[in-house]
């Protein structure tokens, strides 16, 4: 039965409404039927305080079947064969009371988490109905940005991960270049506020209890530049003093060359003194972006003429993937290179993993993943929030994305769906901007078919932000696309964000390839108009959680970018027709004074000081550029 009225965060792929009530008694008895029933202890104790708190429900644990059955008001019970799918759940709620059967603790967690939403929405009187569900893809996971500038605190980390468990998420990734700290590599990493390894040992602890996997993600080829820039490392490099690249010229190294042993050698330090850390048995070793090595520019530049770049490059990934197999781990690596030279997939082992990823609405998912599914490699494909280089995200095109990829998983049998959040140039995004991707990514990755026109706005309003008033879900909607407003779509980025970023002389080049002036300078005005208009019912939200008033902050402060970069936009289109005034120069001045304090204020809120320098840096520079 088609129930519209019932909004859940994924929404279940069968549900019935059998139209009658369950009414909670005070007093009852929540029973765990398991042959282990210390596997299950901890999610009962979360739900018994969860209700407790909200509803004074005064329901005892307690064990087996060997109870008065008129005192049962929740039956967990873990039964080997009952559901179509290991991680599937039934769950039944009668007049009577309720039942939630699986065949497997995890299972079973996914049940309670539906429950919870129930309790949430409806209060004390359910709806009795029957539900049978279970996910389209097994692995589902987030991976979290935590090298570029920001490292978020414990108590960030540990709220996030609740928040994703309860949206049935089964795997974390922290992505990793120089934030964790390794012991016998100090130099790299002394500025950033890393993660330690007793934190990691923790958080893993944390997510086993919410049946969440934490993957080891640590890079071991491109993305190197913190540890190349090192005296120490940077013999290690492709290319040591840098080099011209498809991305421009890069002043600094950035890979780690395939021709130099010690690559491998510190390849296998890192994975020796990380991988310990975690329950795992998966471990992510990048390899994405290598783009100083298909310069053949480096050190690596006669065995690419000789071989080719797809050899060289495929020839590194295998001794990494023996060095992963011989800590018997599972290696997952990033497929972008390998899709360049589509000729080279038979030759990767079956026990690899390989992640497609794309952040466009309209990537080849379904092209490539194709690929890898006639290859029989298994993968995962990976869409992402668009929150990265927007401030505010993309919300449009992170929806698009987020779609395209589980549609394309889902006919190709692709093992995983990925989520992921990044932080190029500065992290400047506040995380509550990525929480409609993330949630939306979630409900795709567990039923495809149930979710696809859910409505995320309010579904935000609901499990994100948890406002009563039903704000703030629509106004990180649209706020997130205002992207569109100016008329000028870039490649993942934003104009605003772009323009907040580029020196006046490539803002005035840009501004050259755009056009007609007159008429962007109109859409910037109704860009701000309509960043007026979104942000007018801000004040209006009333969110239920502990950091609602933070919330506000961030996305004030977002908005407050995006006017900038328009005004900004307004400033360079003046000094293009060489009519820029002092008093707009001294008035962005003095706005990104304001912008940097708050700034200030919002990233230590969640995260760590390590880091801040490096992003805050990326605005002071904006503003000196109105001293010129």
């Amino acid at each position: 039965m088609h129930t519209p009225d019932l909004l859940l965060l994924p929404r279940p792929r069968k549900i019935e409404l059998t139209r009658n009530t369950y009414k909670s008694p005070i007093q009852g008895l929540i029973v765990l039927d398991s042959c282990n029933t210390q596997a299950i202890f901890h999610l009962a104790r979360k739900f018994q305080n969860e209700i407790t708190e909200r509803f004074g429900l005064r329901w005892e644990l307690a064990a087996g079947s060997a109870v008065p059955l008129d005192q049962v008001r929740l039956a967990l019970k873990v039964v080997p064969g009952s559901t179509i799918h290991e991680q599937g759940y039934n769950l039944t709620i009668t007049s009577e009371r309720i039942d939630a059967v699986a065949q497997t603790p995890g299972g079973l967690f996914y049940a309670v988490q539906t429950l919870r939403q129930l309790y949430q929405q409806c209060g004390v009187e359910l709806p009795t109905m029957r539900i049978v569900d279970w996910p389209d893809f097994p692995h589902r996971g987030v991976l979290l940005d935590i090298s570029r500038d920001k490292v978020p605190s414990m108590e960030t980390i540990y709220s996030l991960v609740d928040l994703l468990a309860s949206w049935k998420i089964n795997q974390l990734q922290l992505y990793t270049e120089h934030t964790f700290a390794y012991r016998n590599h100090p130099t790299v990493w002394a500025e950033a506020s890393p993660m330690t390894g007793e934190e990691i040992l923790a958080l893993d602890a944390y997510c086993q209890e919410r049946f969440i996997e934490l993957v080891p993600n640590q890079n071991t080829f491109g993305h190197m530049n913190r540890w190349l820039k090192h005296e120490g490392y940077r013999h290690l490099a492709e290319c040591p003093d840098g080099c011209d690249t498809r991305w421009g010229r890069f002043d600094e190294p950035f890979s780690l060359s395939p021709a130099e042993p010690g690559s491998l050698e510190l390849a296998r330090s890192l994975l020796d003194e990380l991988l310990p850390h975690f329950s795992s048995q998966q471990v992510n070793v990048g390899g994405d972006e290598p783009v100083d090595l298909d310069t053949a520019q480096g050190r690596s530049g006669n065995a690419i003429k000789e071989l080719g770049v797809g050899r060289v490059y495929l020839d590194y990934i295998l001794k990494i993937y023996r060095e992963v197999k011989a800590r018997q781990r599972t290696m997952q690596f990033w497929g972008d290179i390998i899709m360049e030279h589509p000729e080279l997939t038979c030759e990767l082992p079956h026990d690899i993993i390989a992640l497609e990823w794309g952040y466009e609405a309209d990537h080849p998912f379904e092209e490539h993943a194709a690929l890898f599914a006639a290859s029989g490699i298994p993968f995962y494909l990976c869409a992402g929030t668009s929150s990265w280089r927007t401030i505010a995200g993309r919300t449009d095109n992170a929806l698009g994305n987020l779609r395209n990829a589980a549609i394309s998983g889902l006919k190709n049998s692709a093992v995983g769906y990925l989520i992921t959040d990044w932080g190029d140039e500065g992290h400047w995004q506040p995380l509550p901007v990525s929480y409609l991707g993330f949630a939306y990514g979630a409900a795709l990755a567990w039923s495809l078919e149930a979710n696809l026109e859910m409505d995320i706005s309010q579904a935000l309003n609901t499990y994100a932000f948890l406002d009563s008033n039903s704000i703030m879900g629509r106004l990180a909607y649209d706020l997130g696309n205002i992207y569109q407003k100016p008329g000028v779509i870039m490649h993942n980025s934003s104009v605003l964000f772009n323009a907040m970023q580029a020196r006046p002389e490539t803002l005035l080049a840009h501004l050259q390839n755009i056009g007609d002036l007159d008429e962007l300078a109109r859409r910037i005005q109704t860009t701000l108009e309509q960043i007026d208009t979104v942000m007018v019912p801000l004040e209006r939200s009333y969110m239920h959680r502990p950091d609602a008033e933070l919330v506000k902050r961030e996305f004030a402060w977002a908005a407050e970018m995006l006017r900038h970069g328009c005004w900004r936009l307004e400033w360079a289109i003046g000094l293009a027709r060489h009519q820029a005034g002092d008093d707009l120069r001294l008035r962005l001045s003095d706005h990104a004074g304001q912008l940097i304090a708050e700034y200030q204020a919002i990233w230590h809120a969640r995260n760590r000081a390590g880091g801040f320098k490096d992003s805050v840096e990326r605005i002071h520079k904006m503003r000196q550029d109105y001293s010129m």
